[in-house]
């Protein structure tokens, strides 16, 4: 690596250019940590990783906004104090793009205060989309929140907008926790104040935007300069912020499922029975020794949803094929065991059929770039077979059923054959299960689609929602670790291969489900904690996974741990961290 002085690195432009240049240029968005264009640094506390960020921009198609300095995550305006390697993290990385979203939700609420005055709260409820769902709140009121029309979204922007161009420093400060807690709590941020209450840190680092302190759980940009490309537009109750998606120097028209947003609408009314809305409110409940109560509640909940849902196929006598799909980590297996003894018990005579038979022979399987095996493809199943099977019981034919080997990459047939009598009825799982492609000689009038997902009804506080993909990914940590043998590294390495299946192959046709199903259990977290943070922790500093491994640890540490003993062994959960009663 060719080492420079940041007075030096001025005059090397085209040295830096020719020496690591190409990969930054025609780089694509990788995930924070890629050595592309990283460089030597010598020691000068005169200058911030942003004065260095502004000889180097031009070499880069997206903007930088955090910095990368001996492998470790810091924010713009950093002094340079000791010699080092330093690298550059755009808002098209992962953490530069989370890094952007908090920063803009500052923005917002800055916003918020300026059109509204102090007597409104701004409340950031769920992701959308490319987008965050929010509410304002007027003080005093009930939690029935204020409509915007055009006007008020019009003021919001301009606001937000002018606040970019003054370009404002986002100026941090380390405050007692306690301290903290008092001043959100001043402040109308109970859910906030609540959640710092359990913090084992005895300081915290502050955000304020003229005038207005938050405290996020993340890095920030280092002014509101940065914040250029967002865009709000009215929704249902509130309002959607959106952001840039892949192009980061533009914002794309929202584009959602309603179906979605009315799920974890129903899912928060959940959320509030159990009176448990936020992490903090959770840790109330664990620590005054509520966490078997709010446990069994929301299996309760679950098993009435359930029940609920099979009524409601088994009344339709027409209905043969119930089709489940849905993202990595949902609790597919144990819903469709659950979902087949409540038909039972409804009078329907399930039966339990794995899109996985029906894989074509490996050798004739697709292939991805990089020569391996594509199994998430459409192309990976025998479509032909699985359609001329169905429709044969349908007629009520008798068929032989396959059953994929895969030690020897096979189909094969072990003499399981099935019949449809009148009640009888086919509770189909696997990645393609919406996609009519998979069933398109199947009469639509046959079919019930159900789309499941983890979709997690805890916020961390007001202005945090809970990112449902890393609940999903926890769970899959755990799981792996325990049923496959994959440590935590490698079930985070291969996390993006799996997020991008899903965008091709799950997420397009979610709202062609006759129903959204949320398997997030409102207490899990606080279950898988125990089971994650040892796994993590054994990440090596020196891995490229550290970084994700330490952002993790540091969510789950928001959350009391809580014992799984008293789980019973028909839940969801048992999927994950073990002792359930079905075949998982």
């Amino acid at each position: 690596m060719q080492e420079y002085n940041v007075n030096v690195i001025v005059e090397n432009q085209n040295e830096f250019a020719s020496t690591c240049g190409n990969d930054v240029k025609n780089a694509d968005a990788k995930s924070a940590g890629s050595n592309s264009g990283c460089v030597s640094i010598k020691a000068d506390d005169k200058q911030t990783i942003t004065d260095i960020v502004a000889k180097f921009q031009d070499y880069y198609k997206d903007d930088i906004i955090l910095g990368m300095v001996n492998g470790k995550l810091r924010e713009l305006n950093k002094t340079i104090k000791s010699d080092c390697d330093l690298s550059f993290v755009t808002v098209a990385d992962r953490d530069g793009r989370r890094t952007y979203r908090r920063s803009v939700v500052l923005l917002l609420q800055r916003a918020v205060l300026d059109v509204y005055g102090p007597e409104a709260d701004l409340h950031v409820m769920h992701s959308l989309g490319e987008g965050y769902y929010c509410e304002i709140v007027k003080s005093g009121e009930d939690t029935s929140c204020c409509e915007l029309d055009t006007s008020d979204i019009g003021r919001l922007l301009n606001s937000m907008c002018s606040f970019v161009e003054k370009d404002i420093p986002i100026t941090k400060r380390s405050e007692k926790t306690h301290a903290a807690e008092a001043l959100f709590e001043s402040k109308r941020m109970h859910d906030k104040a609540r959640l710092l209450h359990y913090r084992r840190s005895s300081r915290v680092n502050l955000y304020e935007l003229d005038g207005v302190v938050d405290y996020f759980y993340g890095f920030m940009a280092p002014s509101t300069g940065m914040l250029k490309y967002f865009d709000i537009v009215p929704y249902e109750r509130g309002f959607v912020l959106l952001f840039p998606g892949k192009n980061t120097k533009s914002v794309e028209p929202l584009d959602t499922s309603n179906k979605l947003f009315h799920t974890l609408d129903n899912s928060r009314e959940w959320s509030k029975m159990l009176g448990i809305g936020t992490i903090g409110a959770l840790n109330d409940a664990i620590s005054s020794g509520k966490g078997q109560e709010i446990m069994l509640l929301q299996e309760a909940l679950m098993e009435e949803k359930i029940g609920n849902l099979a009524a409601r196929i088994a009344s339709d006598r027409q209905k043969k094929f119930v089709m489940i799909a849905g993202p990595s980590s949902s609790g597919k297996t144990s819903f469709a065991n659950r979902l087949s003894i409540q038909l039972t018990a409804k009078g329907r005579k399930p039966h339990p059929l794995s899109l996985d038979d029906y894989y074509v022979d490996r050798e004739f399987c697709p292939k991805n770039p990089d020569g391996s095996f594509d199994f998430e493809c459409l192309e990976s199943i025998d479509v032909k077979l699985f359609n001329e099977d169905m429709n044969r019981l349908l007629n009520g034919e008798t068929v032989d059923m396959p059953s994929f080997n895969f030690k020897t990459g096979k189909r094969e047939y072990r003499g399981r054959k099935l019949t449809l009598g009148d009640d009888d009825i086919l509770v189909i799982e696997g990645i393609h299960g919406l996609n009519d492609k998979l069933s398109h000689l199947i009469p639509a009038e046959h079919k019930f689609k159900i789309y499941i997902s983890a979709l997690t009804q805890l916020n961390i506080d007001e202005h945090n929602p809970l990112p449902t993909t890393d609940a999903r990914l926890i769970r899959r940590i755990v799981r792996d670790a325990r049923t496959r043998g994959t440590n935590a590294r490698e079930t985070i390495a291969m996390w993006p291969s799996v997020r991008k299946g899903e965008q091709e192959n799950i997420f397009p046709f979610q709202d062609s489900a006759d129903v959204m199903f949320n398997s997030a259990l409102v207490y899990e977290l606080a279950v898988l904690k125990v089971y994650a943070e040892p796994l993590l922790f054994g990440i090596e500093r020196d891995c490229p996974e550290y970084l994700e491994a330490k952002r993790l640890l540091k969510f789950l540490d928001y959350f009391l741990p809580m014992p799984s003993e008293g789980i019973s062994n028909n839940s969801l959960l048992r999927e994950f961290v073990g002792g359930s009663c079905f075949n998982v």
